[in-house]
This record gives structure tokens, C-alpha cells and sequence, in this order.
């Protein structure tokens, strides 16, 4: 709870303490006398955005000071509002972010202005107070829902970039399976041109070589003094002188060795002489051949090898498209899977928001009944989302029928300010039971009513306070009657600067505001007999 807020050079408050209680808090005073001013500095102590348009003028800075209680430990608040426009936060003296207060602040108080019935009017908000009513079981639940609901954003994200990626790639994929498919018909080995380069060469000179073979063979050994017969006979007179001389004998060896080596020769001429056959369809074939390979060479700009490198790494990069498909496929697997596993979960979700509706239903219409709204009926309304969303696939919105015979409608299209605040603080009245915040603050909540509502107004308020300190800026004697601590702000002038005070009310001090505010400036006896009635029925 707030024990105590310490002001200095806010707006028109140069100097303020005020000490706050167990129960029910009431702030009163005239228009104008700054209520709106106090209620903003408790704000900016709670972690609002800070406006420099509050400095007092004339003043460096703004300084605001919470002590409360939070888990029976108390914790100082200070921030500090430059004219420049520095903004400082500060928990316990030590520096903190603006986030890091807010976050503390939100377990400490809930702060409520009269606007904030708008919030009742935008159906985005609904659902968040069907879950918070049963937030240990909805809570735990819809944040498994928003998890599930980010991976299936993310894999349908990479799926639908994977996809968008092979369908722009998949020409390049048909051109390369064309061009391997094309090198594979060509069925090319390493050398192969310059193999049938060769042998085209030699089948294009075939009849110039046959004649020269012929031609040797005929001098070396198939004429009449042919090498072979010469050197035959000139070894007959060596023969025959061998046995006289040595030399002779050597020389005739000589001869006989060159006749056998030349016979060799002469028989290998002969043999590839008849192994050459003319044939012009075998010299078509190459030619046409070594034409193909040519104009495969050509079209794939490289020699043979360069070419088969080439269907290699076109082979290599079909494989990627194949790793790709299957990359996609398990991504549509994927996908598949957590689908099932979110849609099992929102389900699961809108049961839950379901069952917590009716009770919700049930509580709020008592709660309206003892606002003075006898003859309406309130409802939770459920349709479904055509898509998943973060928070499940729940439209939640209520509608309400203020009147007998009236058909439920949306909250915005029927209902009156003052109507709303009652709504607004039935749901608070409600939502104070579970939401653990020890400190409601609600400024001018009570707009738009009057009289008998303004009464069941204040009792609610008081019947919050049983279980919470709240704290209340109101203009009406039925919600400040109720008050366990009343307050009177008032705003002072001198010559040069205006002034805002505050004052804890005494008994006495209280029956006479109370009156003030029955009756204006001319309070009567009467009206401080009324007044003290209120406060007595106030207790009853």
C-alpha cells in the first residue's frame, strides 16, 4: 500500500506530504483547486511519461516522492522532473529505468482515471479481462499459445522465402538438367578428340602410305637386287676368303647380321602394308564424330575435360535443388506439426476463456444489479477468428442491455458516461479480488451520476476497501461520506504565486466538507444535519 506521497514544485504545489491509510482514502475539493494536479503526480510517482510542462515555474525541477509497502518492506519512489527536461527514477536511491519502476509500481497500485472507461469500449481489451479473471489457469496457457503462435509465424515465414526461392530458381534447374542431360548424350571420354584426330589423319593419307610401304618393300626384299639379295650375295666371296683371314670371317658375320635385321624389317613393312584396308564409311563416322564432339566443345565453351568438369558441377548444384525440396518438405512438416500442436492449444484456450466467461457473466450482472442497473443483462460474447492470432483465435467482446426489453448491443453504441463509470467499477470491484494489487487509486471515476447511484457508488467503494486501500478524488458527498480518511485540497493566491494544500480531515472537518459540497458556499444547519445523516447512513 502507499503510505506516503511527498510533492515539491509540481504545478501549483510548492510543498506537500500527505499521509494515506488502510482503507477508504477520499480527496475533495473545489474546481480548479487542483485535484487533477495531485492525481497527475501520483500518476508520474507510479511511472507515467513525464511532462516538463509540470515544473513549478520559476523552479529547476519537480521532485515526487512514493514510501510504500510492497511483500512488508518498505520502498522509497522518487522522480525527479527537470525544467530541461531530464527525467530521473529512482527506487530506494539507486537509479532505475522507467520500465524498471512502472513494473514495480504495477504490483504496488492501479490507478484508474475517468477516462478510463474508454478502455471498457475497445473490444481489444475484453479478452484480456475474461483471461484475468482466471489468469493462474487462462495465463499460463495463452503464453503457450503466443510461443507456439511465433514459431508458426517463423516456419510459415522460412517455408513461404524457401519456396518464393525454388519456384524463381526452378528455370535455372530445367536448363541445367537439359544441359547434363545433353553432355550425357554425348557419352565424351578424356582424349577422345584427339584420338579420332589421329586416326582420321591417317585413314585421309592411307593410299600415299600404302604406296610407300609397297614401294620400300620392294627395294628392301620383294625385286630382283633388292637390299635383301644384295647383301645375300655379298657375303658369297667373304664366305669363301673367311677361312683365310679373320677379318674376313668378321666382315661376313656383319653381313649376316644386317641381312637377318633387314629381312625383320622387311617383314614388318610388309605386315602393316596388308593391314591398311581403305574403308570411306569408317573416315564419315569419325568426321561426323569429331564433328559433334566440336560443337559440343563449342556450346559449352571448353575442351573435352573443361566439358565434363562442367556437368559435374552442374550435377552438384541439382543436388542443392534436391536438398532444397526436402528442406522444404520438412518445413511443410514442420509447419503441419506445430499447427496441430496450436490449434489443440486454442482450443484448449477457448475453453478455458469460456468457462471463465460465465462466471465473469454471473458476477458482473450482481455486481450491476447493485449499481442501480436492475433491468440489465450483460453478456460475453465468443466468435472466432478466421486465423490464429497471438492470443488464440477469440473475438471477445461484451454487450450489454441496460434496459428492459432492449436487445444486447456493444457497450459503445448504448451506453452513457455514467453508466460506464458503474460498469467500469464493477469490473474493478471484481477484478480487485484476484489481481493481488493492494492500492486501487480512482480519479473522478464517478462521473455522469448522481443522487441513490452515487450512494450504491460509494458503498461499492467502500465495500473495495474492506480488502484494499483505495484512494478517491470525487466531487460527490455520497462516495466521500463513505470515506475512513477524507482530504480537502485547496488552492491559495498571494500577489505573486498560487498555491495547492492538502488537509487530513478531522470528524468535525469532514461532516462540514461533506456539507460544502451538499450546498456550495452557504452551509445551513440543515445541511450539516444532512451531511452528518450521510456519514451515519454512510456506516450502517
Amino acid at each position: 500500500m502507499i503510505d506516503r506521497i511527498i510533492i515539491s514544485n509540481f504545478a501549483t504545489i510548492e510543498d506537500m506530504e500527505i499521509e494515506f491509510h488502510k482503507g477508504l482514502n477520499v480527496i475533495t475539493g473545489e474546481t480548479g483547486a487542483g485535484k487533477s494536479v495531485l492525481a497527475e503526480a501520483i500518476s508520474l510517482a507510479l511511472g507515467s511519461r513525464a511532462d516538463t510542462a509540470y515544473v513549478r515555474s520559476g523552479c529547476e525541477k519537480a521532485i515526487v516522492q512514493m514510501v510504500a509497502e510492497q511483500n512488508n518492506n518498505e520502498v522509497v519512489i522518487t522522480r525527479e522532473l527537470s525544467a530541461e527536461g531530464k527525467n530521473l527514477c529512482r527506487i530506494d536511491g539507486k537509479v532505475v529505468t522507467l520500465t524498471e519502476l512502472s513494473e514495480l509500481c504495477s504490483k504496488i497500485a492501479d490507478i484508474h482515471g475517468q477516462y478510463d472507461h474508454q478502455s471498457l469500449l475497445d473490444t481489444a481489451n475484453h479478452i484480456k479481462l475474461v483471461d484475468n479473471y482466471e489468469k493462474e489457469a487462462i495465463i499460463p496457457t495463452r503464453r503457450k499459445v503466443a510461443d507456439l503462435f511465433e514459431e508458426f509465424i517463423s516456419v510459415s515465414k522460412r517455408l513461404k522465402e524457401e519456396q518464393a526461392d525454388l519456384q524463381a530458381t526452378l528455370k535455372h534447374k530445367e536448363m541445367m538438367e537439359f544441359e547434363i542431360k545433353d553432355i550425357n548424350k554425348a557419352n565424351l571420354t578424356s582424349g577422345e578428340d584427339d584420338r579420332l584426330s589421329e586416326r582420321a589423319q591417317v585413314m585421309k593419307n592411307q593410299e600415299s602410305i600404302y604406296q610407300g610401304l609397297s614401294e620400300a618393300y620392294d627395294i628392301v626384299s620383294a625385286q630382283d637386287g633388292s637390299a635383301c639379295d644384295m647383301l645375300n650375295k655379298s657375303q658369297v666371296p667373304l664366305r669363301e676368303i673367311a677361312k683365310f683371314s679373320r677379318d674376313a670371317a668378321n666382315l661376313e658375320n656383319d653381313l649376316s647380321d644386317l641381312y637377318y635385321r633387314l629381312e625383320d624389317v622387311s617383314g614388318k613393312i610388309r605386315d602393316t602394308k596388308d593391314k591398311m584396308v581403305f574403308n570411306s564409311d569408317e573416315l564419315d563416322e569419325i568426321n561426323d564424330r569429331l564433328s559433334y564432339i566440336n560443337e559440343i566443345k563449342r556450346k559449352y565453351n571448353g575442351t573435352i575435360d573443361e566439358v565434363l568438369e562442367y556437368a559435374d558441377r552442374l550435377r552438384k548444384k541439382v543436388f542443392q535443388f534436391a536438398d532444397q525440396e526436402s528442406s522444404i518438405d520438412g518445413l511443410r512438416i514442420e509447419k503441419s506439426r506445430i499447427e496441430e500442436m496450436l490449434r489443440d492449444e486454442t482450443e484448449r484456450l477457448s475453453s478455458m476463456r469460456r468457462n471463465s466467461a460465465l462466471e465473469l457473466e454471473e458476477k458482473i450482472q450482481k455486481e450491476l444489479e447493485k449499481l442501480n442497473f436492475n433491468n440489465a443483462q450483460f453478456s460475453i460474447n465468443f466468435n472466432k477468428l478466421p486465423n490464429f492470432t497471438a492470443d488464440g483465435v477469440d473475438k471477445i467482446e461484451f454487450l450489454l442491455s441496460a434496459n428492459k426489453g432492449e436487445a444486447l448491443k456493444p457497450l459503445s453504441k448504448i451506453v452513457s458516461g455514467g453508466e460506464m463509470s458503474r460498469i467500469m467499477l464493477a469490473f474493478k470491484k471484481i477484478i480487485s479480488e484476484y489481481d493481488g494489487i493492494p492500492t486501487m487509486i480512482f480519479d473522478e471515476i464517478d462521473s455522469g451520476i448522481s443522487g441513490e447511484t452515487a450512494s450504491i457508488v460509494g458503498k461499492v467503494m467502500n465495500e473495495i476497501a474492506d480488502n484494499h486501500q483505495l484512494i478517491t478524488i470525487t466531487h460527490l458527498p455520497q462516495i466521500a461520506s463513505y470515506g475512513d480518511h477524507n482530504y480537502r485540497i485547496e488552492k491559495t493566491s498571494d500577489e505573486n504565486r498560487t498555491y495547492t494544500t492538502i488537509t487530513h480531515l478531522s470528524d468535525r472537518e469532514k461532516v462540514a466538507e461533506i456539507a460544502r459540497l451538499l450546498s456550495g458556499i452557504n452551509i445551513s444547519d440543515i445541511t450539516m444535519q444532512n451531511a452528518q445523516e450521510m456519514i451515519e447512513l454512510s456506516k450502517s
